[in-house]
């Protein structure tokens, strides 16, 4: 067996999957990688299965290095630059870190989170059915925190393969994020159209938990409390001060503020992309239309294998 080093752990830096399912009665979160179609490339890249628990890696730049062996690994989602030994490698193509070798991966210039899989897995024994770490409960494998320097994650010594391989994905869209209004929809009348059309900033305060949104204030027709009820991945809670959080993958399983829309899960993975500071809009769909783009991405994640080339040979011209 080889490892990998963690020489500089950077920020926000930890081992996510596809998430916990079905205990959230008990109170835990599913957590899981805010970016599944980043992780899904990352591990398909290398040979894994689509949401084998990978690296998550926050905005700030990050070091490992290969002991006891070569291993083999593959970048994704956020725009930075990879280099070892100052020679560049790109995002979206399988890397060979020989045996002691350090990959340098700098910080984010466009995304927020990179995933970073290794062939044949991280070895992770799964707590309730998922290695993802949810630091606010102490859970995850191997580490249930995040990395810290001198971390090391355990996985097989690379096989021979012929060439290096790169994944072609279809280009991220700058449109609107849909949502579909309510549960509690309801309790905010004209705000609903406030809401719709006027443009919210992501504010530096965001984490895992939630993505605060900063614009006009959205009034509550009748107070801000409710009866807590149970959230989502995507929620969009008001508080009391009239701004939007957007519920991501640590949130709590219930919440005491009304939620006057919900992300669709086709686009929470693209929010979750969307750096500090930028501005963004959202979009009325209905629960078909959610439906519907939901399996779309559900197809896009199932393509991803066939959409693996040959690093040496050229990208098509256009990724559908």
């Amino acid at each position: 067996m080889s490892a990998l080093e963690i020489i500089s752990a950077g920020i926000a830096t930890s081992i996510q999957d596809a998430g916990r399912f079905g205990m959230q009665r008990y109170g835990l979160a599913p957590s899981g990688a805010l970016d599944r179609l980043s992780l899904a490339a990352a591990n398909c890249l290398v040979g894994n299965s689509a949401f084998a628990p990978a690296m998550e890696i926050g905005p700030q730049g990050i070091v490992v290095a290969a002991h006891d062996g070569p291993l083999r690994v593959a970048v994704t989602g956020a725009l930075r630059a990879l280099d070892i030994d100052g020679h560049g490698k790109r995002l979206g193509q399988t890397i060979t870190l020989a045996n002691g070798k350090r990959l340098t991966l700098g910080m984010a210039r466009d995304g927020v989170f990179g995933y970073l899989a290794i062939e044949g897995g991280i070895a992770a024994t799964p707590v309730f059915g998922s290695c993802s770490v949810n630091a606010y409960a102490g859970l995850g494998s191997p580490y249930p925190r995040a990395l810290q320097n001198g971390d090391r994650l355990t996985a097989q010594i690379c096989a021979a393969w012929p060439h290096e391989r790169a994944i072609d994905l279809p280009p991220q869209t700058a449109d609107a994020f849909g949502v579909v209004m309510g549960p509690q929809a309801d309790e905010f009348g004209d705000a609903c159209e406030l809401f719709l059309n006027s443009q919210w900033r992501v504010s530096a305060s965001s984490n895992r938990m939630g993505y605060r949104l900063e614009g006009p204030e959205l009034k509550h027709r009748h107070g801000h409390n409710i009866v807590s009820d149970g959230t989502v991945d995507g929620s969009i809670q008001v508080a009391g001060n009239g701004q939007p959080i957007v519920l991501m993958k640590d949130r709590g399983t219930t919440g005491g503020y009304p939620k006057i829309a919900t992300v669709i899960s086709a686009d929470l993975g693209r929010l979750a992309q969307t750096r500090f500071g930028r501005t963004i809009r959202f979009e009325a769909l209905s629960v078909e239309e959610a439906q519907a783009r939901a399996r779309a991405f559900h197809d896009l994640i199932g393509s991803l294998p066939g959409r693996i080339r040959s690093a040496a040979k050229p990208a098509p011209a256009a990724s559908q």
